[in-house]
């Protein structure tokens, strides 16, 4: 398949007039071919219409349908080969091992939610008998959930496979039967027009209507504005900065009718280590830390970027250990220049904040766009009294946080801002510690660790990729897992209708087979 700089609107492939332009190699500073046209208002009002156009034949395709179309989709990603893999390294630096890991990922969440979608569960099927002899009379009920309506997706730069075109927003928006009209990152367009028309493929090839996907290129305020405020598009999904999804959450809430934007933001992913643990084994964690935050060059929405400990020997050996790793890391290319050039930013600023110290740097990298990992600390008075040193830095940045008693732990994490994720290392002596701490990181963060580093989000049912705000525009959903379908869900009830007028899924004979709740019991038929 080739790559033409083109838009896919519905089943339509066009240049975009808008403008001109090309992706960057971030390894070589180099502009890679071909050009891409960006698209126009106008185009985005072509695919907005297809989609609400498409929506109610879309939602009421069969189970079976919807989910074989994601599976088709799947299959065409894969069948993509060593193209798409080399695209998407020119484009982003990221290497090829990482890059197949994470079609790997793109894949299985298409593959899961069309297993979600046989399932039915998602659908919170039940049903209330009519009481004609109570008094009052109670009608007949019964509750399905049907999909939003279109949704507006953001191609994350982190993530080029997994949290773009065909990621986990698309996955679970198509998976509740909502058209998608995507708006391809801009450090990605090859890597994000391959993966569109293989979607767009499995579109046409499912016998659905054309506008259930399109993709378009374009400038973020242009089109991403057009976008979110059109009056088809029902919800939006975005991974990004908290500047680019707080201005995607104003857009739509002043919107004659406001929509929800589900927009993944900025966390720090707090590690708390716990003193029995840090006797054990201090020098450990210190090098497995390491470990996570330069995974990646540190790119990852969960990088941890604030170490709490207590100030003593144990520490100084965490210390020595992290610098002694972190000192051996040679720069690894980071996804664009502009990237690039904020992280170092930000680690300047950050160092020269008052009462902040440099621990180590890593090695410099040989590439255009390499990232120099940083590791800072300060006291817990000091964090405490100074917002600047909460900031996200997208980069192997951290910041070790001493304490000087393990009460001040829980002052910490009372300060924090809301997080995707927070975790303690710990052994059997520190239960006290970690049971009086554990309510607040609850109810800081989407999901609680133990012993272990929030690098790596596992794609299933009970995974938590959320959190209180700044880490999300909305704590009670997550962008990762079978929970994502519920962000594009709405509940409808039923009352009194004639059986030949019932949805399928609410049929008395049930020939979906689902599990539903009737008159208060959890039943299958």
């Amino acid at each position: 398949m080739t790559i033409n700089g083109e838009l896919l609107i519905g089943s339509t492939i066009k240049k975009g007039s808008a403008s001109s332009f090309r992706a960057v190699n971030p390894a070589t500073g180099e502009q890679i071919e071909p050009s891409f046209g960006a698209g126009t208002v106008e185009d985005v009002e072509q695919a907005c219409v297809l989609a609400q156009d498409a929506f109610d034949t879309f939602r009421n395709t069969s189970l079976e349908s919807r989910a074989a179309f994601l599976e088709l989709a799947a299959q065409n990603i894969l069948d993509l080969g060593p193209a798409l893999i080399e695209r998407a390294m020119q484009e982003s630096g990221l290497p090829q091992a990482r890059l197949e890991g994470e079609r790997g990922r793109t894949v299985n969440q298409l593959r899961l939610f069309a297993k979600v979608v046989r399932d039915g569960r998602f659908l919170a099927t039940a049903l209330d008998s009519a009481l004609p002899e109570r008094t009052p009379p109670r009608p007949d009920l019964r509750l399905r959930k049907i999909g939003l309506g279109p949704v507006a997706v953001f191609g994350a730069s982190n993530f080029p496979l997994a949290f773009s075109v065909a990621g986990g927003d698309t996955a679970s928006a198509l998976a509740a039967g909502c058209p998608v009209v995507v708006k391809a990152h801009g450090a990605h367009p090859g890597t994000s027009e391959l993966v569109g028309k293989a979607v767009q493929a499995a579109v046409k090839a499912a016998g659905l209507p054309e506008g259930v996907f399109s993709m378009l290129h374009g400038d973020g305020r242009t089109i991403g504005q057009a976008l979110v405020t059109h009056p088809a598009i029902k919800a939006v999904g975005f991974t990004g900065s908290r500047q680019g999804g707080l201005a995607l959450v104003r857009a739509a809430a002043g919107r004659e009718e406001p929509i929800p934007v589900y927009a993944e933001m900025s966390s720090i992913n707090p590690l708390f280590l716990l003193p029995g643990a840090m006797a054990e084994r201090a020098a450990q964690i210190g090098t497995g830390f390491i470990g996570s935050l330069v995974m990646g060059s540190g790119q990852f929405c969960t990088n941890p970027g604030l170490v709490v400990a207590l100030e003593g020997a144990q520490l100084d050996q965490f210390r020595d250990a992290a610098a002694t790793a972190l000192q051996a890391q040679v720069g690894s290319t980071m996804l664009s220049p502009g990237i690039h050039k904020a992280f170092n930013s930000g680690v300047e600023k950050l160092g020269k904040e008052e009462g902040v110290t440099l621990v180590a740097r890593g090695q410099c990298g040989t590439t255009v766009c390499a990232g120099q990992a940083a590791l800072f600390e300060t006291d817990a008075a000091n964090f405490l009294a100074n917002p600047a040193l909460e900031d996200e830095i997208f980069g192997a940045s951290s910041l070790i946080v001493r304490c000087n008693s393990v009460e001040q732990f829980r002052d910490v994490a009372e300060h924090l801002d809301g997080q995707l994720t927070a975790a303690m290392f710990l052994n059997e002596s520190d239960r006290d510690a970690a049971l009086a701490l554990l309510p607040t990181l609850e109810r800081k963060a989407g999901r609680v660790l133990i012993n272990g580093y929030p690098t790596g989000v596992e794609v299933a049912h009970a995974m938590v990729h959320g959190g209180p705000f700044p880490a999300t525009s909305d704590s009670r959903s997550t962008s990762v897992g079978a929970g994502a379908i519920d962000r594009f869900l709405r509940p409808v009830s039923y009352q009194d209708l004639p059986s030949w007028l019932l949805p399928e899924a609410l049929q008395d004979a049930n020939p979906l087979g689902l599990h539903r709740i009737k008159d208060g019991e959890l039943v299958k038929g």
